[in-house]
Parts: structure tokens; C-alpha cells; sequence
């Protein structure tokens, strides 16, 4: 029987690539519930640090690491476990996202752009998954895992394909383990985003092609960081358990399916 004993703030929360972006609003969401985080980066040290520095509250920490290397992701959970004095939510959010449009991008190229996604977008997130899960169920006292996954494993990527790809496995993985690990009281749901601000597509939404990125919501907008948060902080929640399972559509009306 699923042991539901997560409370509901006070947790020690792993957000993966936190250094900028939604992976910071996500860490300030939780730092802001009264949870715990440690503030995972791969290479940008100085705007981890600056994330690390914006969280209300105390116990939040740093832990920076190569998640694309086993060893390296094994070390990024004990370091985490082991600040935070164990594991209660996992935030899968690390990811790369490179454009190689078929008919432009040289074979060579091709193939690095899809090794890279499916280390960095899928395996790195089927490892991090392991090594919180089992310590969740070590505690014994329940947990979740919330994975950003994108609008464009559903819609489609033509300039982006390894991403909406490696995004679709992700949106897979978590409903296998949302089933596997649901004896344990561990809920695992993904959130699937349309396109929101971030400093990486700034130069997208100020360029020429600002309007019409705008114009795929009837909102007449794209989202903030902060509204994807709001939902992850959501499922990560107690009263969201029944919700395992779920892949959550956060594009403000501009891809619908049922």
C-alpha cells in the first residue's frame, strides 16, 4: 500500500539545470513554498550561484555536475541527498534544445545534435529518476518527480526534431515509472509547455519573428517562467497524487488534443 506521508512544504526539493530560466522560477517556486533546494547547474557556475542567491529561506544548495555522465549524475544526488538531508521531490528540467532542420543540417551535424538530446533530454532524465526514486523509497515516506516535457513532443518540431523526440520519451518515461513507483507513494507527472520567456529565446520574441511566435496562442502571448513553475510546484504537491501519470498542457490554448 502507497505510504502518503509528503507533506506539503519543509521538502528537500532537486530542481536539475537551475541556473536560469524556468529552472530558476522552479527553484524559487518551492524556495517560496518553504521547501528546501538544491540548485543543480552543468556549466554556469556564476548564474547558479545568482539563482542560489534568490531563493527566500535557508538550507538551499548548490550542487553542479555533468548529468550526461552516469557517474557525474551519482554524484549530483548524493551531493544533493546528502545537503539536504535526503530526497523528497525530483524536478527534471535539464535540457538542450538546438536547431538542425533535416533538409539544412550536414549528417555529421545531425547525428551530434541527436546524441546530444538523448543525453542530455532522456537518459540524463531516466538516471536522475533512478537515483531520487530509490532513495525515496528507501525513506519510505513517499515522493514525486515532475519532468518538463514541451508541446512540441505533440505538435511537432520540424526545426527541432531531436528535442520534440526526446521530449515524447520523456513524457513515456514518466508514465511508466508513474505506475512502477506508485506502490511506494511516489507520483510522477510531466508538464508538456508551449513556448515561454526565457533569456534563451529572448532574441526569438524581440526579432522578426516575435509576433507570430505571440500569435500561436490566442492569448496574444507566450508565458512566463513563473506560470510553468506554478504548476510544477503544483504537482508536486500532496493533494496531487492522483494525478500521477498526467502530462499537463501548459501552451495556452495553442495546441489542443484530447
Amino acid at each position: 500500500m502507497a505510504t502518503r506521508t509528503l507533506p506539503g512544504t519543509g521538502r528537500r526539493v532537486l530542481v536539475s539545470g537551475a541556473s536560469r530560466g524556468l529552472g530558476r522560477a522552479v527553484a524559487q517556486a518551492f524556495a517560496a513554498n518553504g521547501d528546501r533546494v538544491a540548485v543543480h547547474y552543468s556549466s554556469r557556475a556564476d548564474e547558479a550561484r545568482t539563482t542560489l542567491g534568490s531563493l527566500p529561506g535557508t538550507g538551499h544548495v548548490l550542487t553542479g555536475g555533468d548529468l550526461t555522465d552516469p557517474v557525474e549524475a551519482a554524484r549530483v544526488a548524493d551531493a544533493a541527498a546528502s545537503a539536504l538531508g535526503g530526497l523528497d521531490v525530483l524536478v527534471n528540467n535539464a535540457a538542450v534544445n538546438t536547431r538542425h532542420p533535416l533538409p539544412e543540417t550536414p549528417y555529421e551535424e545531425w547525428v551530434t545534435a541527436w546524441q546530444q538530446h538523448v543525453a542530455v533530454n532522456l537518459l540524463a532524465t531516466a538516471n536522475l529518476s533512478h537515483l531520487a526514486a530509490r532513495r525515496m523509497i528507501d525513506q519510505g515516506t513517499g515522493g514525486r518527480i515532475v519532468n518538463i516535457g514541451s508541446r512540441g513532443a505533440f505538435r511537432g518540431e520540424p526545426d527541432h526534431p531531436a528535442y520534440g523526440a526526446t521530449k515524447a520519451a520523456v513524457h513515456a518515461l514518466g508514465q511508466s515509472l508513474a505506475v512502477s513507483l506508485a506502490p511506494y507513494g511516489i507520483a510522477v507527472a510531466s508538464v508538456a509547455p508551449g513556448f515561454f520567456a526565457t533569456e534563451r529565446v529572448a532574441p526569438r520574441l524581440t526579432g522578426p519573428e516575435g509576433d507570430a511566435i505571440r500569435a500561436q496562442s490566442p492569448f496574444g502571448r507566450v508565458a512566463a517562467p513563473e506560470e510553468i513553475a506554478a504548476a510544477v510546484l503544483w504537482l508536486a504537491s500532496p493533494a496531487a497524487e492522483w494525478s500521477s501519470g498526467t502530462i499537463l498542457d501548459l501552451n495556452g490554448a495553442s495546441h489542443l488534443r484530447t
